[in-house]
């Protein structure tokens, strides 16, 4: 009898650490879930940085020439210097 108790422990503890494994926290499904999410917010981090890093750029070029800001004046404000003439061509 006692022959038989030690190999239903092990094969319970089997079947224990097996349903772990598949079920519960830190389950094979739920890292690869887990994975995927960080992939996914990897590149949304990646995204706002390259736009950060340009917007940055734009303020640097803005503190520290005028050249930015006529360029800006002109392109989206359509504002010219005295004694130019405005022409715009349209397709």
């Amino acid at each position: 009898m006692g022959s038989r108790i030690i190999p239903a422990v092990l094969i319970a503890l089997l079947v224990l650490f097996h349903a772990q494994l598949w079920i519960g926290r830190g389950s094979i499904p739920s890292v690869r879930q887990m994975q995927q999410k960080l992939d996914e917010q990897t590149a949304s981090n990646a995204q706002a940085q390259v736009h950060n890093d340009q917007l940055a750029a734009e303020v640097s070029d803005l503190k520290e020439g005028l050249e930015m800001v006529e360029e800006k004046a002109r392109s989206e404000l359509g504002m010219v210097k005295p004694n130019e003439i405005f022409v715009q061509v349209s397709p």
